[in-house]
């Protein structure tokens, strides 16, 4: 056996006997958690989504609009809020931070992506979420790559590790446009 993999045996092995848990770093996050749009305060459930890069979000009569020289989207939200069991309605208008192409079985997509907030644990973020009717789909929020990469760690076996609990003290982790944006 070479050094390499030698090394590499070790240290997998390594990881193995002491892995990662939700008691040892408060900062664990599940594949499906409770978050909150804000500034509503609206409790959704969330997948994280290690395969997708972009968070995504379920809107409504989604339509692209110019307003003073810049591209803006109008849309609605319509979702049912899990902690009330109400359902929740609103109208929006945000400018376009970018848009994404999507290539699938079903052909090409071509999405807007806005910012907006979202709590997850004692924090709030603002996220880049592409708009698409997620109607059909089990959860309404999905959080991509980009979203979990600053949240923490990643425990795939596990769900509903935080619970949303963010008020006007909360901190608050804008957005940091990156390279890929």
């Amino acid at each position: 056996m070479t050094g390499i993999r030698r090394f590499m045996t070790a240290a997998l092995l390594l990881v193995a006997a002491f892995p990662v848990s939700a008691e040892q770093d408060e900062n664990v996050f599940g594949w499906v958690e409770k978050a909150t749009l804000e500034p509503w305060g609206v409790e959704v459930k969330a997948k994280l989504d290690s395969g997708a890069l972009t968070s995504s979000l379920d809107a409504r009569d989604i339509e692209r609009y110019e307003k003073e020289g810049e591209e803006w989207v109008r849309f609605r939200l319509k979702l049912e809020d899990t902690g009330s069991g109400e359902e929740f309605t609103e109208r929006m208008e945000l400018p376009i931070y970018r848009s994404i192409r999507l290539r699938g079985a079903g052909g090409t997509d071509r999405r807007p992506v806005v910012l907006m907030n979202v709590c997850l644990g004692d924090t709030v973020y603002e996220e880049q979420f592409s708009l698409r009717d997620r109607e059909e789909m089990f959860y309404p929020l999905l959080l991509g790559r980009r979203s979990i990469g600053h949240l923490g760690m990643l425990d795939v076996r596990e769900t509903f590790l935080n619970e949303p609990v963010c008020d006007d003290d909360s901190r608050f982790v804008p957005h940091e446009p990156s390279e890929e944006d």
